[in-house]
């Protein structure tokens, strides 16, 4: 069971994961988690250009640098432990740069589909956890997470960026769950973190039989 979590900055998707990876871990279930950028040795490198809010890239180096990141997290991690028999649970994955550079960025969805498809060799998740919640309040938490962890430069790029951007971000992740019924659900990030912890857990333990709180 492949399983990734997404939402704009700020939606709690990472506190979620460290909780169910508690969970799991109580319950003895093999599971691994990982995050993107950064989930291999060359992604490490990756993240620090990403992220650095010093860095100004470009949209389309911007793509290339998450496709490289992403295509060796798939070979190098995620489907090994996949065909080991684990949960893999990651903090972001593709459609990410799909909404990003996509409806963020203003390049072109379809192909941005085309070459992570490419880059994952096929391989998408079972689930996607979309956390929404208005990018106002999102931005607010990330923000002040940032400045606490002291990463608000080396962590910053994205939250840097204008408020219109993040709502752009929002509106996408959005439109593209609704065009992939299949997979992606949606959660309610604006509620406490105990609730948006129920709504995980009635989402992701019923896929992982026999796993229980």
């Amino acid at each position: 069971m492949f399983i990734s979590f997404e939402g704009i900055e700020g939606s709690g998707k990472s506190t979620a994961l460290s909780r169910l990876c508690s969970l799991l871990a109580l319950s003895g279930r093999a599971f691994v988690r990982t995050m993107e950028p950064g989930g291999s040795k060359l992604g490490q490198s990756l993240r620090a250009l990403l992220l650095d809010a010093r860095n100004s890239i470009g949209p389309e180096a911007e793509l290339f640098l998450y496709l490289a990141d992403r295509a060796q997290h798939v070979r190098q991690h995620i489907r090994p432990a996949l065909e080991a028999g684990s949960v893999v649970l990651t903090d972001r994955y593709a459609d990410s740069t799909i909404v990003y550079q996509g409806y963020g960025r203003g390049l072109d969805v379809r192909e941005l589909f085309r070459l992570n498809e490419l880059a994952v060799n096929g391989l998408w998740p079972d689930c996607t956890l979309i956390f929404d919640l208005p990018p106002e309040l999102g931005l607010e938490r990330a923000r002040t997470r940032n400045r606490e962890q002291g990463i608000d430069v080396s962590e910053g790029r994205f939250e840097a960026e204008a408020l219109d951007f993040h709502r752009r971000i929002r509106a996408g992740y959005l439109d593209w769950a609704a065009r992939h019924p299949e997979r992606c659900v949606l959660v309610d990030a604006e509620a406490s973190p105990d609730a948006v912890f129920a709504q995980v857990s009635a989402i992701v333990l019923p896929r992982l039989g026999a796993v229980s709180e």
